[in-house]
């Protein structure tokens, strides 16, 4: 949490921190682009009926209401009010709807923006955070292949992230076609309930989650183990994976004529699919997880969850999946499959657990002096000369003795100092020097020409220094 922090769950990070953020937004935003994905932006708000019903996530909603309806908000139903977004994939499917006649599908997005969830603060999870999504969205059909596309593009993305401090990353896939055939198959019908239940293994356990198995789901002892046993199926290749459903089906009753084993094999070919064909391209990015659930409700097909080498603590820094009736217009379908990460969260791991740190306060790397209030308008020049050469320079902001001057830069980190030339009483003009604060060389100079030296010519990140 940032310090100085009055409100628990809504970060404000000091400058030298939000380099971090901004450089962590700038590299995922380019490597988004890299791949043909198109920037867009939504609304903060959305109406209560469109955020409802998604999961848990529902619990969480902040509602909105003016300040002179304070106090008569129960005479207007919760779908009819506005909540802030919890998240970025339901705006967007109500963004494609509204605009399917202006934009081109497959519909490529990505979008870097905040999003509020009222749920309980703690390290590296907030109330108001900023999210990083990529989704590809369909007009009636979306090809399968995207389901590969995407968490590969994250990875890649991720990757580009670790020269700021941020380990490995492996996305864990599961497809809940598979997950629901086979409870099915063992004969459970609340298959959402399960799902969300599922989804909460790595938070409480596996015996608290059998627990509200029975308990919140109507199964049986029996019927729980099955499905904490498929949970904890794991394979890198579809082969394998092949093999252990098997075996596990055949253990466990599964009818393999029947209608759930054949819904189950239907999302087992496409995960099968995804890991196989990221092993071509980035061997050991994508692994077949089967307790990965995603507690939201819209998700279809594939799901995906992302974790950080040696950062178990810090739980899921990635997630999304396949949806194919959230975006509706009429009988029109909008398929789609998107990930997100949880940006806010890997900037507080960059800084807490990393050390990354700007290498410098200000983004300047020259400050003029000014002699005296009456000469203010020479360092001005100076400044602006440098600035229309690409250097970005600052101004002192009072005529106080050079000393201090100084002094007022090295606090902000900026490691040049630019002294304006001055008159002698004989009338002789000294020539413009420039001073490196950091080496203590002092040359003369001339604000059209001179360049800084490349390691202290832009701010940058650095990690555990």
């Amino acid at each position: 949490m940032a310090k100085g922090a009055s409100l628990s769950g809504f970060p404000e990070w000091l400058p030298e921190e939000r380099v971090v953020e901004q450089r962590v937004m700038d590299t995922l935003r380019s490597l988004f682009e890299l791949h043909g994905f198109l920037g867009i932006e939504t609304r903060a708000v959305e109406q209560g009926s469109s955020l409802l019903k998604k999961g848990e996530t529902s619990k969480e909603i902040y509602l909105l209401s003016r300040l002179q309806d304070h106090g008569n908000e129960a005479d207007t139903p919760v779908e009819d009010m506005l909540g802030l977004h919890f998240d970025l994939t339901v705006p967007l499917s109500r963004y494609v709807v509204e605009n399917s006649g202006a934009v081109t599908f497959p519909f490529k997005r990505w979008q870097i923006q905040k999003v509020w969830r009222g749920e309980r603060p703690q390290e590296g999870r907030f109330r108001e955070f900023v999210q990083a999504d990529i989704d590809v969205v369909g007009n009636g059909e979306l090809p399968s292949h995207y389901e590969v596309d995407v968490p590969l593009v994250m990875v890649e993305a991720l990757e580009e992230l670790r020269e700021l401090g941020l380990p490995k990353a492996t996305v864990h896939a599961n497809n809940r076609k598979l997950s629901e055939g086979f409870y099915r198959g063992v004969g459970l019908t609340d298959i959402e309930g399960v799902l969300r239940e599922i989804d909460k293994i790595d938070k409480i356990g596996p015996d608290e989650v059998a627990q509200l198995l029975t308990s919140e789901c109507g199964a049986s002892a029996e019927q729980a183990d099955a499905c904490l046993e498929l949970a904890q199926l794991s394979a890198e290749n579809g082969t394998q994976l092949r093999e252990k459903f098997d075996a596990l089906c055949a253990r466990r009753g599964v009818d393999k004529d029947g209608e759930a084993y054949a819904l189950a094999i239907e999302g087992l070919e496409t995960l099968a699919m995804i890991v196989d064909e990221a092993a071509q391209i980035r061997p050991g990015a994508v692994i077949a997880d089967l307790k990965i659930a995603r507690g939201l409700d819209y998700y279809t097909g594939s799901v995906y969850e992302t974790f950080l080498d040696g950062a178990a603590s810090l739980g899921s820094i990635c997630s999304g999946g396949r949806y194919d009736n959230l975006a509706t217009q009429g009988k029109k379908k909008y398929p789609g499959v998107g990930l997100s990460i949880g940006l806010s969260r890997l900037v507080s791991y960059m800084l807490h657990s990393a050390h990354a740190t700007a290498s410098r306060v200000s983004p300047a790397a020259v400050l003029v002096a000014v002699w005296d209030e009456e000469r203010r308008a020479g360092s001005n020049a100076i400044a602006r000369a440098l600035r229309s050469r690409g250097i970005a320079a600052d101004v002192a902001p009072t005529a106080a003795k050079l000393g201090k001057q100084i002094k007022y830069a090295d606090k902000l980190g900026i490691p040049y100092v630019w002294i304006p030339s001055t008159t002698d009483e004989n009338g002789e003009q000294s020539a413009e020097e420039v001073k490196n604060i950091i080496t203590g060389e002092q040359v003369a100079a001339s604000a059209d020409t001179w360049t800084p030296a490349s390691e202290y010519a832009e701010r940058r990140v650095v990690v555990g220094e």
